[in-house]
């Protein structure tokens, strides 16, 4: 399995914006990608700024490729995502996943 992994700041209303903009727009369309196993949007505050880092989970490059095109290590940074941003990473970096735990039965 390959991490994609993906980086940019905002406001805390432009990450909220971003959210929404991840929830309703890239979800369902990295879910109808062959090869897409899964999707992570991590945040943290960093003074009056969100720090964003999207991670989305792939089976192979080939897979990638069905996203995000031949240029792999190209970020997909649409118009509306762009609006809500600060700034924001306009390449990826792609990861190996070596170890992968599942949630263990009942944690919440």
């Amino acid at each position: 399995m390959i991490a994609r992994v993906w980086h940019a700041t905002a406001t805390p209303t432009g990450a909220e914006a971003y959210q929404r903009h991840f929830r309703n727009a890239v979800l369902p369309e990295l879910q109808g990608v062959h090869g897409h196993r899964g999707a992570y949007l991590l945040q943290r505050a960093a003074g009056a700024q969100i720090e964003l880092q999207a991670v989305t989970l792939w089976e192979s490059l080939e897979a990638i490729k069905g996203f995000a095109g031949e240029s792999i290590d190209t970020a997909v940074v649409e118009p509306d995502a762009q609006a809500a941003l600060l700034t924001y990473s306009t390449t990826v970096s792609h990861h190996d996943v070596i170890i992968a735990a599942p949630e263990p039965p009942g944690a919440h």
